[in-house]
């Protein structure tokens, strides 16, 4: 096993092959710039050659700055052994690295290429000393190694025995269909390490039996030297080995070295989800929105007593905080956390009622957040409900074929009235930038950072069903706050969110 792994994220590359996922140029190098420079990745896949005339100009956009970081050999392109025209494509743009694709089982070879062994290795050969007289490094990959290993092996020694000599940097061994088990990566990774001891081997794994991280795990056991990913999993069918859930395998479970930085593995996973459009599921290990919360009442009793609930994956490595559910399985010890962090102190009686119609409110699958708590309490101790320091007092959305959609909003803030309209690429849109004019010029304050917005309704196809809109905002000193509203109308429940998060501020900004 190495003490040290290289991670070559494949994002831009295999990531970009996502059924519904393109990049644009700009968007490729912005993902680029925060792996190299901010999560510290060994190296990266950025594109195959050849594709497009986009894809050129991101690789180009890639390559300059990657040599203004002094880090240009880190920038890697898949090409093809096609007689130097992925070799030339990846000179144009600047790059220094081929990752040049051969064929790893016999049976993509004699199928695929109509060629035997040795004439394949030829090619081979040919396009390694093209790549080498045009200064380029060449890696290759063995392309579906994992079903020569399993059906044709001695077609995989030769290949490899006839190019260990001629200047490859690294042999890349893809699962390239996702069909092996942990134990057969480990034999078959073995046996490579065993027969060539002095070659650096990569493992590039894919998900189809949800095994791509314990695959790579099992590779570094027996020896590889560097492990492909993505941020998010993303890749084709059921993507690659996700970044965050190989970097603390590594980490926690083998005491690996990596040059990975933690706290920036949050930040980029939520950057490729808003570029990529594919939505990080909740229970994602380490980045999903549910990894770090604790529902059940004993979890929280339990990490207030030795943090008996609690792990090596502590949410502050990954920029993240431990967060305590509200609902019927709260418990009055996630009701206590939540209280303390929102400095409310209450009597045990208080406490009990407040979690009783917590409760009440869960079992009828209505979602509690910490901002509804002050509300929750002022309401069960029957105190008036926290002053409304901004109270909405009117509005007009319009929504016109062929025009923008127009707002006209009317709120008080501290019993002073305000009006602003503005228009918008859509009604909530419109609204918001109106309420923005006021913070803006009227009070000439910062407004926060809409973040993310979800929309969920019962299922049954109900038009009249209610909508719950979720908003999560970015304040300015970077925290988090979501706030959720009801309504039969999308617009007006996420209007109703917006002003529950503006009483939220302005209660901080007093």
């Amino acid at each position: 096993m190495q003490d040290r792994i290289e991670i070559m994220d494949s994002t831009l590359r295999d990531g970009e092959q996502t059924n519904g996922v393109s990049f644009l140029p700009h968007e490729k190098l912005s993902i680029a710039k925060i792996l190299l420079r901010d999560v510290k990745v060994d190296r990266m896949e950025v594109a195959s050659a050849r594709v497009s005339d986009g894809e050129k100009d991101a690789v180009k956009m890639i390559c300059r700055y990657a040599e203004q970081l002094g880090r240009l050999e880190a920038i890697e392109v898949l090409g093809f052994v096609d007689n130097g025209k992925s070799i030339e494509w990846i000179k144009e743009c600047g790059g220094k690295v081929i990752n040049l694709l051969t064929k790893g089982s016999e049976n993509h070879c004699v199928h695929q290429l109509s060629k035997t062994p040795d004439e394949h290795i030829s090619d081979i050969k040919s396009n390694i000393a093209l790549a080498q007289e045009n200064g380029l490094m060449v890696n290759i990959y063995l392309e579906d190694w994992s079903n020569g290993m399993k059906n044709s092996p001695d077609y995989v020694y030769h290949l490899i025995d006839s190019l260990k000599d001629v200047g490859i940097k690294r042999f890349m061994l893809p699962d390239t269909l996702g069909v092996l088990t942990p134990n057969e990566t480990a034999s078959y990774f073995k046996k490579m390490t065993d027969s060539f001891p002095a070659i650096h081997f990569d493992f590039h794994s894919h998900n189809d039996y949800d095994l791509a991280v314990g695959n790579s795990l099992a590779a570094v056991l027996n020896g590889a030297s560097g492990l492909h990913v993505t941020v998010n999993g993303l890749g084709e069918r059921c993507g690659n080995a996700p970044l965050a859930s190989i970097q603390a395998v590594l980490h926690d479970q083998c005491g690996i070295t990596t040059s990975i930085d933690e706290s920036m593995l949050n930040e980029v996973s939520r950057v490729v989800e808003g570029y990529s459009g594919i939505a990080i599921a909740p229970n994602q290990p380490i980045v999903g929105e549910n990894v770090f919360t604790q529902v059940a009442g004993v979890h929280a009793d339990g990490d207030n007593k030795h943090n008996l609930y609690c792990n090596a994956l502590v949410p502050e490595r990954f920029g993240r905080k431990r967060e305590y559910a509200l609902g019927k399985n709260s418990g009055k010890a996630n009701i206590e956390r939540n209280l303390t962090e929102l400095g409310l102190d209450l009597t045990p009686e208080q406490t009990k009622k407040v979690t009783k119609r917590i409760t009440e409110l869960g079992d009828r699958k209505a979602l509690v957040t910490q901002e509804d708590l002050p509300y929750i309490v002022a309401d069960v101790l029957k105190h008036s409900a926290p002053a409304e320091r901004v109270k909405l007092k009117g509005y007009m959305v319009s929504l016109s074929y062929g025009l923008k959609p127009h707002a006209c909003v009317k709120i008080d803030i501290d019993g002073k009235r305000y009006e602003a309209d503005s228009s918008g690429d859509g009604q909530y849109d419109a609204f918001v930038k109106a309420l923005r004019n006021i913070y803006k010029i009227e009070l000439g304050r910062t407004f926060p950072m809409l973040e993310n917005y979800a929309v969920s309704i019962p299922p049954g196809g109900r038009t009249d069903a209610l909508v719950q809109t979720q908003i999560t905002w970015r304040m300015k000193d970077g925290r988090v706050l979501r706030t959720r509203a009801l309504d039969a109308d999308q617009t007006e429940a996420a209007i109703k969110a917006t002003i529950k998060m503006l009483n939220h501020i302005e209660a901080e900004f007093s």
